[in-house]
């Protein structure tokens, strides 16, 4: 079985992009739930604490709440 890379053994390209990567993440994640906050719950497709959960996976969460979880007027 292959040994797991540590960090270390990254270059650092790899190293920038991980960390690229996390930011951009973070950054969707606290802004998603940000909006979340202000909402009112009439404001929301679905139960706010349902799209809360949901926004922490990945890029996908975030992206699927400002798609599909709030309602515009």
């Amino acid at each position: 079985m292959a040994k797991a890379k540590q960090w270390s053994d990254l270059s650092r390209g790899q190293q920038v992009r991980g960390i690229v990567g996390a930011v951009i993440q973070l950054a969707l994640a606290s802004a998603a739930w940000a909006d979340l906050a202000k909402r009112d719950e009439k404001d929301v497709n679905g139960r706010k604490w349902v799209w809360a959960v949901v926004i922490a996976v990945n890029y996908i969460g975030p992206i699927s709440y400002f798609l599909f979880g709030r309602r515009v007027d």
